[in-house]
Formats: structure tokens, sequence, C-alpha cells
């Protein structure tokens, strides 16, 4: 079964017509060596060894960790975790996305700006990014290297094939009406995009490196981190959950997974927090939080208004 990835070709996109030109996609991150030979079936594996080894190319003292993971990780996704046959979209930096199938393994291309390939075989025609659903222009543009769209598989082979979706369409089988929940669906890009105006970004930042927003949506190694924010004194690190309407005991288990791998990217003074935010708990969640003390709940409003003028 074929996945769905957006890869970003350079800061910026400055090197997506040099890759579409050029039939690949590509990454660098620094590292300078064939890694044909480096790259384990687990990206922990490979994190494991190449984040030091990330950390000593880039001596910033505001390179941490966590940023270096990100990196690693990418890295590994470009060189080993996109398979043949995986569909990649990548923003051209004029409103539109090349799209292409990868058709070979990891190549090493010494002495060019991205040495680390796979060959690609793109589509003639871009896609418009007016013409995807908003769901999926917010996945899109998150600003890590690659981020894995599969949830939109069924949209993205509809645009390829010039048919827009009509419907609304839902991948969470938690959501039992999708449409119940379409003013909901934004819910994690308005608290990016208002994070100062909230609670929570008087005390936290979403994590940046380099200046970019890395926080949103940070993969681990059990899925997407929703959020991933950094105390203000940098002494904590927050893993946000969100869930749309009624989150279930069900979601503590897997916060706690979040918040066991963040730990491990963890500088030795760090701790790590989570909070999950839902629109309505119940006695099984109460329950749950009761004895996580580093784990809190909030709950969130949807309002909608007509005004007559």
């Amino acid at each position: 079964m074929k996945s769905y990835y957006r890869v970003i070709l350079g800061s910026k996109n400055k090197y997506a017509q040099e890759c579409y030109d050029g039939n690949f996609i590509g990454a660098s991150y620094g590292i300078g060596q064939d890694l044909s030979n480096e790259l384990p079936e687990n990206w922990r594996d490979f994190n494991a060894k190449f984040i030091d080894i990330y950390l000593q190319l880039h001596p910033d003292p505001n390179k941490t960790k966590i940023g270096a993971g990100l990196a690693c990780g990418a890295l590994w996704t470009v060189c080993k975790g996109i398979k043949i046959g995986d569909i990649v979209i990548s923003p051209n930096g004029s409103g539109n996305y090349y799209v292409g199938e990868v058709t070979s393994d990891y190549c090493y291309q010494p002495n060019t700006d991205l040495p680390h390939r796979r060959d690609i075989k793109w589509l003639p025609d871009p896609i418009e990014r007016s013409s995807m659903s908003q769901k999926l222009q917010n996945s899109s543009s998150s600003r890590t290297t690659v981020a894995n769209i599969s949830q939109y598989a069924e949209e993205i082979e509809q645009l390829i094939g010039n048919v827009k979706p009509s419907i609304i369409v839902s991948n969470d089988p938690e959501i039992e009406d999708p449409s119940v929940f379409a003013l909901e669906e934004h819910l994690e890009f308005f608290l990016v995009k208002n994070w100062k105006q909230t609670e929570l970004g008087k005390e936290y930042d979403i994590y940046e490196e380099d200046g970019e927003i890395v926080g949103q949506q940070y993969p681990s190694d059990t899925g997407p981190i929703d959020i991933l924010a950094i105390s203000k004194d940098k002494k904590s690190l927050l893993v946000i959950e969100l869930k749309r309407g009624r989150a279930s005991d069900k979601v503590v288990g897997q916060i706690q997974r979040y918040m066991g791998f963040v730990k491990e990217m963890a500088e030795p003074n760090q701790d790590v927090k989570g909070i999950i935010i839902a629109l309505e708990d119940d006695l099984k969640l109460k329950r749950a939080l009761s004895v996580a003390s580093n784990i809190e709940f909030y709950k969130y409003e949807v309002n909608f208004k007509l005004i007559k003028s």
C-alpha cells in the first residue's frame, strides 16, 4: 500500500525547480557521507547514531537534541522511509505543488547541494494549492521537511485526476459524523496561529529550530505529536494532544507514549509535561488523569454566529 508525503526541497523551496528538472528529491542537513550502509529499518536506530554527528557538524549552542532528532528523522525518511511507488508532493514556491512517484532506492551524489537523493517520475501538471481542501492545505503547510499526508490519499488521487472531492471525509475512527466537526477541523492551526494570545502562550513557545516552527506535527516513533512546546525558561517541554469532540481515556496512554519519546530527547535538566485539549471529558478520563499528575486537561469551545447588519 503506497504512502503519500509532502517534501520541502530546501529552505523556501529553493531547490524545487532543480529537483523537478532533474527528476529527483533530495536532502542534505550537512551530512556529507554516503549513507547506503547506514540506513536501518528503524529510524530511531539511525537517529541514535546520527544525532551526535549532526550536533558535531552544527556546533551552535541553539541546536538541541530535539531539533537534531527532527533533522535526522527527516533525512532517514527521505533516504529510507519513503518507498518505491510512494507519492510525493513538493511546493514549488509559486502556490503549486509538484507531484511525483518515487522510482528508486537511495543514491548518493557528492558535491551537490542535495546529495542524498531518490529518483522521481514527476507528473507534467502540478497541483494548485487553491484546489486543495483546507485540511490538506494546512497539513501541506507544515514547516517540517517531510510530512506524511497519507490520510489525504483519496483527495490527492482525485486532484491528480482533476476531480475535486465533494464531500467531507474523516479518517479519524473516533468521529462518527464528520460533518459535525467541519467547524472544528482547524483547531490545531487556529491554536498555532493564535498561540501568543492563548493561556498556554504566556508560559510556553511552540518549539522552533533556526527560527522556524517545527513543533507542529512533530514526528515520533508512535505517530506525530500535534504540538510540541517549550517553556520560556527552557526547563519544561510540553506535549499537546488535540481531540475533536469528546476525549476518551485512551488518549492518556497515547500522550504518555509521546511524552516518553520526548523525554528521551530532552536535556537532563528538562522535565516533560502533557496537555490534552478536547471539547468534553468524561468520568473515565478524569479518573485516568487523577493518577497522571504531569498531564492536564483543557476544554475548547467553537463559536459560530450570524449577525444581521
